[in-house]
């Protein structure tokens, strides 16, 4: 059985590999039409820094406005470095996946919760490699891994407006065609 902790902790490092590549290209556009690289790392680091107080159990209520805005700061990369190592804490210090999450739209077991999450860090790795130009090739490992739950979970994501519905693709396409479409991507 494969182990959501580890999972989360690679894709943790997968993000901080493409957080690497951006070099200067904070301003550059990606995939994600409403966001350039900086706007798609401002959300990444705030959904880590949320990561932690409701994997405590903490309401957004009780969180509030604390990761309002901009979160990155004059070092954005530090402030992803800060806030994914408090997050890979969390993940790791997790002693029940069946723990309850407080959501915005629902309470949910924390295994929902970091499946959302995890998907969310390997679907905008590859938005923000595509934004920096970089090799967009998605981990394979996470791809089989989450794939059952894009499946799954798409069509409600799609009808929230989150992800645009899925461009065509060949019968043959590849497992990250498959699951870029899903997301409402060209891979």
């Amino acid at each position: 059985m494969t182990d959501l902790r580890s999972l989360y902790t690679k894709g943790l490092t997968n993000f901080a590999d493409a957080v690497g590549q951006i070099g200067d290209q904070w301003t550059n556009a990606t995939p994600c039409t409403e966001w350039d690289v900086r706007a798609l790392m401002n959300h990444l680091v705030s959904e880590q820094l949320w990561l932690p107080p409701l994997l405590e159990g903490k309401t957004i209520a009780d969180v509030g406005d604390a990761y309002d805005g901009d979160v990155l700061g004059e070092d954005p990369v530090g402030a992803w470095d800060k806030a994914a190592d408090a997050a890979a804490i969390a993940v790791a210090d997790l002693k029940d996946l069946q723990s309850i999450t407080h959501l915005s739209f629902a309470d949910v077991p924390a295994e929902e919760y970091l499946m959302q999450m995890l998907f969310d860090l390997h679907i905008h790795g590859w938005d923000l490699r595509s934004g920096v130009n970089a090799d967009a090739t998605l981990d394979a490992e996470l791809t089989e891994f989450l794939f059952p739950w894009t499946e799954r979970t798409m069509g409600a994501y799609r009808a929230a407006g989150v992800v645009a519905p899925p461009p065509p693709v060949p019968e043959n396409a590849s497992r990250q065609t498959q699951m870029l479409a899903l997301a409402g991507r060209k891979g």
